[in-house]
Formats: C-alpha cells, structure tokens, sequence
C-alpha cells in the first residue's frame, strides 16, 4: 500500500474544501466522491460537516446510499464530522420524514444536540489516539453521542455526552476539526486507512 493513501470526500453538500486541505496536510491524496464509480476509487473516505438531512437525500437521490452501506460493510475506513456522525449512525434519535443514514457504528445520535446555529461553541478535547495536548473542539448546531454499543470505543467526550467514537474502521466526530488548522484528527483518519489497507 502507498504511504499516500486515496482518500474521498463525500462533495453533496459541506464544508468539502476544508478536509480537503486537512487530509493533504495529514498526508493522503484527496478526490471528490459523488457518483458510486468515483466511490469505487478511494481507499478511505470523509463524510463532511453540513445538513445531514440533506446529505441524506442526496445520497440516496445520487445513488451513493447503497453502494455506500455496501463499502462500509466491507470495512472502507470512513470519517464522518458533524453531520457525517449522524450519516455513520446505526440510530438517529429524532430523524426528520424520509432521513437515512449510511449507518455502521453502533450508537444512537440526537441531531443539533448542543444548539442552534447561534450556540455554537469551541472546547478543547483529550482524544484519546491524539497525541500532543487538547484539539479544539468546533461546535456547530453539532449532534452527540446518546448512547453507544459496546463495539463503539468513546475517544472523547464534552458535558457527559460522546463526541468523537471509534467502531473498528469507522470514526466520528460531533466537531470540525476541519475548520481549525489542527491535523491531528485527520492523521489518526489516515493513519487507519494505511492500516486497513495493509
């Protein structure tokens, strides 16, 4: 396996070009994924920030949810922030009408948990896996972890509640470590890629 893995990003709906930059800084060559050929390329893949509702539907309106949950199963590493946790669920909590999630991790979300738009917030993290201090923790009308099964490993946690989880290839976070300039997160993302791959 490369050094260099392929990794996609998820290009429905988000805050793409930012782990764009943050994976090439972490080390990994980036593609846009928004058709199933281009998912077919990638050895890793990131789920963006945005509205997971209409991640959603794009999704499934693009044809990505099935070959989506057919990767996963698989064991594609995938990173998903913010509206890629709620995506990476087995369960949301409070679903809107016609809401799917790519599912794979064992654990139940609540969506906008910590707020709306107008309360977000930043917090540094220990993250378990993260060597070198706190990350900062970007809070944006962010979901969190209601509960998790035992397979899904809690790396980080704010207010009691799970923010960053880990379930054997797959990792999710309820912040944008994108938005921050810190890489560490998107590193632990790619090293797990290098790992699968091996």
């Amino acid at each position: 396996m490369s050094s260099t893995p392929v990794i996609g990003v998820l290009a429905l709906q988000g805050d793409v070009r930012e782990h764009f930059a943050a994976l090439a800084a972490a080390g990994a060559e980036t593609r846009t994924v928004r058709r199933p050929e281009e998912l077919a390329e990638v050895a890793g893949l990131v789920i963006p920030g945005g509205e997971s509702t209409t991640i959603s539907k794009l999704a499934l309106a693009f044809g990505l949810m099935e070959p989506l949950r057919a990767r996963v199963r698989a064991g594609l590493p995938v990173y998903g922030s913010c509206a890629g946790m709620i995506m990476l669920a087995d369960k949301i909590l409070d679903p809107r009408a016609g809401q799917e999630t790519v599912g794979g991790i064992d654990m139940i979300v609540r969506r906008n948990a910590f707020g709306r738009q107008n309360e977000s917030f930043e917090a540094p993290l220990e993250v378990r896996g993260v060597e070198g201090g706190p990350v900062e923790g970007v809070f944006i009308r962010a979901p969190w972890v209601e509960s998790a099964g035992a397979r899904a490993e809690t790396l980080a946690s704010y207010d009691g509640h799970p923010v960053a989880v880990r379930q054997d290839a797959l990792l999710a976070t309820s912040f944008h470590p994108e938005l921050t300039g810190d890489h560490r997160v998107h590193a632990l993302f790619v090293d797990m890629v290098r790992d699968a791959a091996v």
